[in-house]
């Protein structure tokens, strides 16, 4: 057989689910939403609630084709935008990029992506198709990675954040914290972000306490928000809205 005769491959995604539900983390909280939930993340945070999804093999298989059509045959109207979440998007970012681009140009929605933003070579691959960006930065208490890698991953988040605003995406930061995370950690790192951009660039900037477990205190909370507020005064305290009313 030739190569111009080989038969081609068709490429895969590993799903765990597709759903249409009331946004209930960030700036853009109380929009109709479409999540497209990617399967798989090799990150270890401890107060994940999508358990579920972060194995590889978690979810199933489909061809992209397969998705675009789910994609678009459970389309609901009035629908704001279209949310890849995980998991972690970025580790299947071809399949993202394809999907992405499949919504824009076909459907012609809102593309937006939740990412730990480890990669900043994948993040730039993907940043074309996507309308709205979610950054969120890890504290070391999250456990997402040890402590070794840990300056690693900042520095990815950081270069996708600004890899998200050079290329003038809707773009925001989110910070989950809990009553363990450092408040002299949460300091250097608003430090880090600030001396890296401008506020002007910035959308927003949301401060997530964790649900269930190891949940801040008020005090505390209030803590963090007046380490960001002298900088940034469009900081706001957000907790997972689709908890409290029961949606997903």
């Amino acid at each position: 057989m030739t190569k111009q005769n080989m038969p081609i491959t068709e490429k895969k995604i590993q799903l765990s689910e597709i759903f249409t539900s009331i946004e209930g983390e960030g700036i853009l909280f109380g929009t109709k939403t479409m999540f497209v939930r990617i399967a798989g993340c090799h990150l270890k945070c401890y107060w994940c609630d999508t358990g579920y999804a972060l194995a590889m093999n978690s979810g199933n298989t489909y061809p992209i084709n397969e998705v675009k059509k789910m994609i678009k045959d459970h389309l609901q109207n009035n629908t704001y935008k279209i949310n890849f979440t995980g998991g972690e998007p970025l580790i299947q970012y071809e399949a993202v990029k394809d999907l992405a681009k499949f919504i824009k140009e076909e459907l012609g929605l809102r593309t937006y992506i939740e990412s730990s933003c480890y990669d900043v070579d994948r993040f730039n691959k993907i940043i074309s198709y996507i309308d709205i960006c979610k950054i969120e930065f890890k504290t070391k208490d999250s456990q997402a990675v040890d402590i070794k890698h840990y300056r690693y991953l900042l520095n990815n988040e950081i270069e996708c954040l600004k890899t998200a605003i050079d290329n003038k995406k809707i773009t925001f930061i989110k910070i989950v914290v809990s009553n363990s995370t450092s408040i002299k950690e949460f300091r250097e790192l608003i430090e880090v972000i600030f001396n890296t951009i401008k506020c002007d660039d910035l959308a927003g900037f949301i401060i997530q306490p964790t649900s269930t477990i190891n949940e801040p205190t008020v005090n505390r909370l209030l803590q963090f928000y007046d380490l960001v507020y002298p900088i940034y005064n469009e900081v706001r305290i957000i907790p997972q809205l689709h908890k409290i009313i029961g949606a997903r």
